[in-house]
């Protein structure tokens, strides 16, 4: 297994921020320590803050801060329309292109290296065999699989594929053709009234108890919890993952990125970390996931209730 330092990436952003939050976000993050920037829209092609072009100017000027520069799509196609943006983003040869669903790897296939997101399903190490065939570069580990699962892969995964981990930020649990957001306020989807700008962290939902559950994000659910695997980096490193991914939230993110970074590459105090990026998570921390069990979970949680009972 590898035992080099994983590289820092950030994850495209996942709400609907307007134009000049957007670019006023990526000049913060282009003076953070992060290597891979991935840009985007990757859930509704109605979200234009961007344009293309404006997306392709952005992700030159990130490179030329030094970031590898990673361009994203749609999770989700639903319209002939959208099928068409999706071909001339694959078609540019500029940056490298992460695919969100199989149409963008059909599209990429036998004709460039490519990137998957956490929303590809891949589960074993032969579906990595057949995607390094069409041009797989790198793969992101569903946010649903275990630590057990991703070693199984890893010790069997093709020699030049690398595996990218997301280790802190909400999940992306789930897409649908409905926008739950827009029917939230009795709206219908044509009609939306872009109200996701309304929520720069998307919309939280509660249980009847008034607890934390989800978080809907236009078509996309989320976790209400975010994901936190700073305790696990060592293990990260010793399974060999090459890349550990940042998900982008509206506030704090450039400090986020600089605990990470100083984790990987100092000696710190993991449980010190976990405090401090606690404070920056908008409900709470899990990881359940991470060790096969109920996604909502946390382990750190759940010792701490343990020391005091």
């Amino acid at each position: 297994m590898k035992n080099n330092i994983p590289k820092l990436s950030l994850g495209p952003v996942p709400y609907y921020w307007a134009r000049e939050t957007l670019l006023n976000f990526y000049k913060q993050i282009s003076d953070t320590p992060v290597d891979i920037v991935y840009l985007g829209e990757t859930v509704c092609s109605k979200r234009r803050s961007l344009k293309h072009a404006e997306w392709l100017k952005l992700a030159a000027q990130l490179q030329a801060a030094g970031k590898e520069v990673v361009l994203s799509t749609l999770t989700l196609l639903e319209a002939g329309s959208e099928l068409g943006s999706l071909k001339r983003l694959c078609e540019q040869q500029d940056f490298l292109v992460e695919a969100n669903d199989m149409s963008a790897v059909q599209f990429l296939s036998g004709k460039r290296a490519f990137v998957t997101g956490p929303a590809v399903n891949i589960y074993n190490s032969g579906s990595l065999f057949v995607l390094a065939g069409l041009g797989l570069k790198r793969w992101t580990l569903p946010v649903e699989l275990s630590r057990d699962t991703l070693a199984d892969i890893q010790a069997n995964r093709p020699d030049d594929i690398e595996t990218e981990v997301l280790v802190f930020g909400r999940l992306p649990l789930a897409y649908s053709a409905r926008c739950f957001t827009a029917r939230a306020h009795n709206l219908p989807k044509d009609d939306c009234q872009f109200r996701c700008l309304d929520y720069p962290d998307g919309m939280l939902m509660s249980t009847r108890e008034n607890e934390p559950f989800l978080v809907l994000n236009g078509i996309q659910t989320q976790s209400a919890r975010t994901l936190n695997l700073v305790s696990e980096l060592e293990n990260l490193r010793q399974l060999g993952v090459d890349v550990l991914r940042v998900s982008p939230q509206s506030a704090h993110t450039d400090s986020i990125i600089r605990i990470f970074h100083h984790c990987l590459h100092k000696n710190c105090d993991t449980d010190e970390a976990a405090a401090e990026l606690a404070g920056f998570m908008p409900v709470g921390p899990c990881n359940g996931y991470w060790y096969g069990d109920a996604g909502m979970d946390s382990r750190q949680e759940l010792a701490v209730q343990e020391s005091l009972s």
